[in-house]
């Protein structure tokens, strides 16, 4: 049997309660980090967690403060991309010296903006593959997949070996910065029109001509990816095909931030690619056209 692994999860909000509530469920003691709503549900509760195979209620700690990570030899990073450097600076203080910080978060360039408030060596990328929803406070469903791939760290191996103990595939990759970039391409093509039309993967896809439109974002993005000297892990068009197939109701997050009038990680998403292509001279019309509707619907969020 595998030593448990006190785990700390850093915004617990969708993505954060699944892989949370999957290593409670192992055994794991975890508290999750989050916004008092959810908080206070979980303190109440437990996690509500609703899988394909478990629908039930775990009980684990939750807390509103960065302090409750004291002692946690794992932190799932899972803020969104426009509080990485402010969260950071909150967790720095209470960050055990041999503990990993898992940065599970939407874009490319997270773990680096963390490692400029962060002890360098402590922080490791990940490219999270997973659908997953707040469905209420304390509550998250699951709708597929939850692979993770992981940067190589001195604590990776053990981590690793503690995700796959609880249900979570996880691999180790020396190519996580491709495997990111395969995944901004994912979300280019799909989070913005999910997020315009607020409909899920399924119905965006079966639209006429969005097809084309999802073809011209990967190749803008491959285009700049290129440029960057980046090796995008895997063939691009085919792996944004595939999503559908295997997650065809699933809502963007983008899609799902917008439905609650919060802000959105867009500038992180499209909006990269913009900026990147614009410093490499690289035109990128169909990702400027997505990433301004998107900033056009935001700007009603107060």
């Amino acid at each position: 049997m595998m030593p448990s692994l006190k785990v700390a999860v850093m915004g617990a909000g969708a993505v954060g309660c699944y892989y949370g509530g999957m290593l409670a469920r192992a055994g794991h003691p975890v508290v999750l980090i989050g916004r008092s709503q959810h908080v206070d549900a979980i303190r109440h509760a437990g996690l509500h967690m609703e899988t394909n195979t478990f629908d039930g209620h775990i009980r684990l700690q939750a807390s509103t403060e960065a302090a409750a990570a004291q002692g946690a030899g794992l932190v799932l990073f899972c803020v969104k991309s426009t509080d990485t450097e402010s969260a950071g600076a909150q967790l720095r203080a209470h960050l055990s010296p041999g503990a990993l910080v898992l940065c599970l978060q939407n874009g490319v360039d997270n773990a680096d903006r963390l490692r400029t408030v962060l002890p360098p060596r402590q922080v490791a990328a990940a490219v999270v593959y997973v659908a997953s929803e707040m469905a209420g406070p304390g509550y998250v469903r699951h709708h597929g997949r939850g692979e993770l791939v992981i940067e190589p760290s001195s604590a990776s191996t053990a981590v690793a070996q503690a995700l796959v103990g609880a249900g979570v595939p996880t691999e180790i990759s020396d190519n996580v910065r491709g495997a990111l970039w395969l995944k901004l391409i994912i979300n280019c093509a799909y989070n913005a029109l999910s997020a315009i039309t607020q409909r899920p993967y399924g119905e965006v896809v079966a639209g006429e001509g969005v097809k084309d439109v999802m073809r011209g974002v990967v190749d803008e993005c491959l285009a700049v990816a290129k440029a960057e000297g980046v090796v995008v892990a895997g063939d691009a068009h085919a792996a944004v095909r595939k999503i559908v197939e295997s997650m065809p109701t699933q809502y963007s997050s983008t899609a799902q931030d917008l439905a609650r009038g919060k802000r959105t990680e867009i500038d992180y998403l499209n909006g990269l690619v913009v900026r990147r292509g614009e410093a490499l001279g690289i035109a990128t019309p169909a990702n400027r056209v997505l990433w301004s509707l998107v900033k056009l619907l935001e700007s009603r969020v107060p």
